[in-house]
């Protein structure tokens, strides 16, 4: 079996696997306020794969994961889109069929696995809704204790899903940044493992596995393009991982375009991305709740993605967000809560800078049924 570290892709650092290591000590000391995360780090396995010609590389056994159905999820093919678009390569990736309903759960998965094969009991985070109920469920099936931050303006669906799990729901007055700081700040004092979202690498390594799957659904070759919607821009940096993966091991030539899809009131990342950096956080102010951060703790990692491969970012408004919902739903059959509906929205956006032909997928990343009373607001209800 390969044996895993934790690398630091700013400055080449190596780390242990370990409780208690989340990011490069040597490139967090540098960390600037209002600043996205410094130093974060990625899993690296060691050698050649030595695993089969098909597996997934990830850093924890499988006998560890706990007992509870998460990836494999259905890639569509919308022929009612296809059609209406002309688009004939036209796919959607539907995460909202996990067991909580988000493509989170990939993360939780791997770290709930990481924390039953170490022994650690409790798992502490924060979230604006879908990560909370994510890292509740899988932790119910993990036999977990679940502490979870979150904004108390988050979606009265996601707030239920982490009651029904069991979770401990630790309500915050404010933001999604500062629910990410009381989290930590309870981490650091009770030793509780974090799954804080890129401050914890697990997180950005389990949500890679989405595209060893896509490869596998179309025949082993990898899309030309993928649609994503990004908040704090860690599924962003999964996906491009496990593309990256796939071209070490000689599956894929190179990783496709990646468009980042964004809210116009959660745009940080493609604002960094049009004039090279980020400056000052601007307050978020969405209607999708689930890429709504002032401060994209990711956003660093995935910049210097998006720039390394070429990759893009479009930015929609909230208007477009809601008719995307729509139309995917009433086009497709699958409804969207308006955080994935923004990446059918960017894809719209983009279409005229798209080849007809090209392989094309849109990730949906939440169900509809998470914030119905966003849904009721749209359609005038």
């Amino acid at each position: 079996m390969n044996a895993w570290h934790y690398e630091c892709p700013a400055c080449g650092a190596h780390y242990a696997i370990e409780p208690g290591r989340y990011l490069c000590d040597l490139c967090a000391a540098g960390q600037a306020a209002d600043q996205p995360l410094a130093g974060v780090l990625e899993c690296r396995w060691e050698g050649p794969w030595q695993g089969d010609k098909v597996s997934i590389p990830l850093p924890v056994a499988r006998e560890h994961f706990p007992p509870v159905p998460v990836g494999n999820t259905p890639l569509w093919e919308p022929q009612r889109l296809r059609s209406s678009t002309g688009f004939s390569s036209l796919y959607l990736k539907d995460d909202t069929c996990e067991p909580s309903g988000s493509f989170k759960d990939r993360a939780s998965f791997l770290v709930a696995a990481f924390a039953r094969e170490r022994g650690i009991r409790e798992i502490a985070l924060a979230s604006t809704g879908n990560a909370a109920s994510s890292m509740s469920a899988i932790g119910a099936a993990a036999g977990l204790k679940i502490t979870v931050f979150l904004p108390k303006k988050a979606p009265v669906a996601k707030r239920v899903q982490v009651l029904q799990y069991g979770a401990e729901l630790k309500e915050v007055d404010g933001t999604y940044d500062l629910a990410f700081e009381q989290s930590l700040a309870y981490s650091k004092a009770t030793g509780t493992l974090s799954r804080n979202t890129a401050y914890n690498p697990l997180t950005i390594e389990g949500k890679k596995t989405v595209a060893f799957e896509l490869v596998s659904d179309l025949g082993g070759k990898a899309p030309e393009h993928v649609f994503v919607p990004v908040g704090d821009g860690v599924i962003m940096a999964g996906v491009y991982k496990g593309f990256e993966d796939l071209v070490r091991l000689g599956r894929i030539a190179k990783v496709p375009t990646i468009w980042a899809c964004q809210a116009e009131g959660s745009s940080a990342i493609a604002r960094a991305f049009a004039v090279g950096g980020f400056g000052k956080p601007i307050a978020s102010d969405t209607a999708a709740d689930s890429i709504s951060v002032d401060v994209p703790r990711n956003g660093a990692h995935a910049l210097a993605k998006l720039k390394k491969y070429g990759g893009r970012a479009v930015v929609v408004s909230d208007a477009e967000i809601y008719e995307a919902q729509k139309e995917l739903a009433a086009g497709s059959g699958l409804f969207a809560e308006p955080s994935s509906s923004a990446a059918w929205a960017g894809f719209k956006k983009a279409m005229p800078e798209l080849e007809k032909d090209a392989a094309i997928v849109v990730m949906i990343t939440g169900s509809g049924l998470k914030d119905i009373a966003g849904a009721m607001k749209a359609l005038g209800l």
